[in-house]
């Protein structure tokens, strides 16, 4: 199997400690790691041209793109995050705008992710559901969390890591695709009503209707049980009627 790690923390402490042991877990496997410390990925500006005319038309688009890239040919992702100021760095929360466009157009309906988040006092399970609800909205198909407060009982860390890293492993290696929550389908037709829409960003459009995911409630690589088919369906009706 081959993993992307990204390492939104300017240093290698306690969070990469607990990327080094998820590393053992997952044995013999390819590991690309990205320091985002070193990509140097200028601020976003919030030009808005990913949104409205294409991500290639972001001027930071070659050193996003890199990386997006990677994400695309790895079988699982790991992000390693530490909590600054009761929330994600800089240098993750820049790549995250960056990325901003990816909540419009999602992609990744077959990626799994495995996300730490550690902190010396408190915050991380905000933090790592913040992660959580981002790559779900990139399409990403399941997201396993190892938010750890440390300098508590070590044994009882350990065991999170340890447990979440083999879920995740295991879910991998199984090929399983899960049916997304509610509120995934929900916004997955909020961006497919927009595509639709009397006057939409053009760049939405275009991707929706390339990918044909503009006739799908969902992913098509995703078997929806009658449930959220039905819901999926009901939701980009009333969408459709609702975004002008």
């Amino acid at each position: 199997m081959k993993y992307l790690i990204i390492n939104g923390s300017p240093r290698k402490k306690n969070t990469w400690a607990m990327v080094k042991r998820a590393k053992a877990i997952l044995g013999d496997s390819e590991f690309e790691e990205i320091q985002l410390m070193k990509e140097k990925i200028p601020m976003c500006n919030g030009c808005f041209k990913c949104f409205m005319e294409g991500e290639d038309k972001c001027p930071h688009h070659d050193l996003i793109n890199n990386i997006i890239e990677k994400i695309r040919e790895a079988d699982g992702l790991i992000i390693a995050c530490p909590v600054y100021a009761m929330n994600v760095p800089a240098l993750l929360k820049n790549f995250f705008d960056h990325t901003a466009y990816l909540y419009h157009r999602p992609e990744f309906f077959d990626k799994k992710a495995l996300v730490f988040v550690s902190t010396a006092g408190a915050g991380h399970k905000d933090v790592a559901k913040y992660i959580d609800e981002t790559l779900r909205h990139w399409g990403f198909n399941k997201v396993y969390k190892a938010p750890i407060a440390c300098g508590g009982k070590e044994h009882l860390e350990t065991m999170e890591i340890d447990k979440a890293t083999e879920e995740f492993k295991k879910d991998i290696e199984s090929n399983k695709l899960h049916n997304p929550k509610f509120m995934d389908l929900i916004f997955y037709n909020v961006w497919r009503a927009m595509a639709v829409c009397e006057d939409p960003i053009k760049a939405d459009a275009e991707y929706w209707k390339s990918t044909d995911l503009v006739n799908h409630e969902f992913a098509p690589a995703i078997k929806l049980n009658p449930i959220k088919k039905g819901f999926g369906k009901i939701m980009f009706f009333i969408l459709k009627k609702v975004i002008k």
